[in-house]
């Protein structure tokens, strides 16, 4: 592919969403994740939607040698990507620290901050090379405003920020952009992942506010990754119309 955008966590929510939206830009897409039939049943979906080309990697961006083999694979077949989105990203539980799995803790660094710096460090070489690319990296308002029961987690999506505007720094001589993009409260899978499939309580959460779809973050990476050369949008904080700061939300109703 000529101009790809290689997205981590294709199958669902932002990812997913991104996917699309990129695809009506022209865009191909080289989607990751960890399960192969969904990926098999997005592909078909956009192909058969959009005239791009759609390639599936199967990706658990934890597995080190994983994001390895499937990089060297992708760089091989398809050359460097135009666009990187580090979409992958969840949270686990919502209880204080104290309480906090042991478990859920690794999960959340080794999905948030070990997966997306790895996957980044993968393909920057091969986008330097080319001295052109995009690396968009799904952030959150809570990495900017902590709140209760989710010290880790916020701690994650602080990470994401401060790494974006460190690779930025480095690769200030060259043509790549870098942007860090930072939804607030967006009504996606999210919650439902963070409860462990508990789909009452992760409804509960969106009760009462009209919150952001993935769609909307997805229409933002777009034109995000479409603006000309000489325009870097460094980062993009979008919160819902009843959310004030991270977890601030008023739930006065839809």
């Amino acid at each position: 592919m000529s101009s790809y955008a290689f997205i981590t966590g294709a199958t669902s929510g932002i990812g997913l969403a991104s996917a699309k939206a990129l695809a009506a830009k022209g865009y191909g897409l080289a989607l990751a994740a960890r399960n192969k039939e969904k990926l098999e049943e997005v592909k078909k979906e956009i192909e058969g939607a959009m005239a791009v080309p759609v390639a599936c990697f199967e990706l658990d961006v934890r597995d080190a040698d994983a994001i390895r083999k499937v990089s060297s694979r992708c760089l091989s077949e398809l050359g460097a990507p135009r666009i990187l989105l580090n979409d992958a990203g969840l949270a686990r539980g919502l209880e204080p620290y104290g309480e906090t799995k042991e478990e859920d803790i690794l999960q959340m660094i080794d999905t948030n901050i070990k997966g997306l710096f790895l996957v980044t460090h993968a393909f920057l070489p091969a986008m330097l090379e080319k001295n052109e690319g995009h690396i968009i990296n799904l952030g959150s308002t809570a990495g900017l405003y902590a709140y209760a029961g989710a010290a880790v987690y916020c701690a994650t999506k602080a990470a994401v920020k401060t790494f974006s505007d460190g690779v930025r720094i480095d690769v200030i001589d060259s043509d790549i952009k870098v942007t860090t993009i930072q939804p607030g409260i967006v009504e996606t899978p999210f919650s439902e992942v963070r409860f462990h499939g508990d789909k009452e309580r992760a409804a509960r959460v969106y009760e009462g506010v009209d919150a952001l779809q993935a769609e909307d973050i997805a229409n933002i990476i777009a034109f995000v990754a479409d603006q000309p050369k000489r325009v870097q949008i460094s980062d993009v904080v979008i919160m819902a119309n009843q959310q004030a700061t991270g977890f601030m939300v008023s739930k006065k109703g839809k």
